[in-house]
């Protein structure tokens, strides 16, 4: 037990024999932990003469924040856009088997869909906290339905929506609710579509551009309107052009308003983003790389084909097609794996490539002051890893969740 001068007789975890992810810098320090957060042991020794009841030998591993993906599908056969009675048990299932790959929390990811699909699944699943039972769910990214026709990707072209009424009362009609939504992706060229992202920044919700065919001046009339994020840059937009650079200009604009960052979501898979690209991105705008998997269904199943929305698609060695075309329509890839090659493709330290799976998506949902990052009084949201980044462990609140081998 504690001494009796500390605070809390809850038992504190002591994490030895690590490098920990602190301050962009691999460190060798220990982590502490109580009641689910990370302790100063400054304070614990000299305010509480507090001690550790257990200490959790790392054996050299890295200690870095639980990875947070932002877009994500589905996988394992689930998909989040099929409308059920038991939306919840999918969620659940995908939930625990990412947490192998390091996954702490998330956001589930709709494509483009009829109303009454988004009427069926967004009151069953509300924003909790992870645990034994899988990542936590921040809330639901919806992508689509109000993009562009042209950039439309994998999303089904009768769906699609324009801004018909002014705005945000298409956006409820469609939706029904925005209770438990973080992330919304729409197109900025859509008439209307400035007022729209005004309404969710000011309700909290992040506006992502994408599936569109802005130009330049556009995307930064949307971010000076409170749009913060670019949906998997370079995929389903105009292509970068040196006189009307599209979205891909917002990475090195001078009209992002003071103090603000635009992040933006790459594929890290060595499919869908060219190595060269994505050497490009973060060369202009490091600070601004978020990891995400979009990963579909097929994520964790076989060659062949699967279902993503409405869509039939197939799985051909690492690519997943639209059944019967060439079109990408998301990837099978994991966000272990997406951090591993992004390192690799982009020269990049260890650290970064670690933050670009943490701390960059915290930043851009506006938790940082609680995930994201092992600061003190931050979630004890940890991963354990070894050098060649591969997980070994994974901690939700302090708790193991998920141990490789065990």
């Amino acid at each position: 037990m504690p001494s009796n001068k500390s605070v809390s007789d809850a038992p504190i975890t002591q994490f030895i024999n690590c490098r920990i992810l602190r301050d962009h810098q691999l460190q060798r320090e220990d982590l502490w932990v109580r009641e689910g957060k990370i302790l100063d042991p400054e304070k614990l020794f000299f305010d509480e003469q507090g001690y550790a009841d257990k200490r959790v030998d790392c054996e050299g591993s890295i200690i870095a924040p639980g990875f947070i993906d932002v877009q994500i599908n589905g996988g394992y056969g689930i998909d989040f856009s099929q409308a059920s009675e038991d939306v919840g048990s999918g969620l659940s299932f995908v939930a625990k088997k990412i947490l192998e790959h390091g996954v702490t929390s998330f956001c589930p990811t709709l494509v483009t869909s009829p109303p009454d699909v988004y009427h069926k699944v967004l009151p069953q699943v509300k924003v909790h906290d992870g645990g034994k039972h899988g990542a936590g769910v921040l809330g639901f990214h919806l992508e689509g339905p109000f993009i562009s026709a042209e950039k439309k990707g994998a999303h089904p072209e009768t769906f699609l929506r324009t801004f018909q009424t002014g705005g945000i009362q298409d956006i409820m009609e469609v939706y029904g609710s925005l209770d438990n939504v973080a992330v919304v992706t729409l197109a900025p060229e859509l008439a209307g579509s400035q007022s729209v992202v005004k309404e969710l920044s000011q309700r909290g919700i992040t506006v992502s551009l994408g599936h569109s065919v802005a130009n330049l001046s556009q995307a930064e009339g949307a971010v000076q309107h409170g749009a913060s994020f670019i949906t998997h840059l370079f995929n389903a937009m105009l292509p970068f052009h040196h006189r009307d650079p599209g979205i891909v200009g917002l990475l090195t604009s001078d009209q992002i308003p003071a103090g603000r960052t635009v992040y933006y979501g790459m594929i890290a898979d060595g499919i869908h983003t060219n190595p060269a690209a994505l050497r490009i991105a973060h060369r202009a705008h490091p600070a601004g790389l978020v990891l995400v998997t979009d990963a579909i269904t097929a994520m964790g199943l076989p060659q062949g084909r699967h279902t993503l929305g409405q869509q039939v698609i197939e799985i051909q060695g690492l690519h997943a097609y639209v059944a019967g075309t060439k079109t990408l329509c998301g990837s099978i890839a994991t966000m272990d794996m997406c951090v591993r090659h992004f390192r690799q493709a982009s020269g990049c330290s260890v650290e970064e490539a670690l933050e670009a799976a943490s701390l960059h998506p915290a930043q851009l949902l506006g938790i940082s002051d609680k995930k994201g990052n092992l600061n003190y009084g931050s979630h004890a949201d940890v991963i354990l890893l070894d050098d060649a980044l591969n997980i070994k462990a994974t901690y939700i609140s302090g708790e193991e969740v998920w141990k490789k081998g065990s």
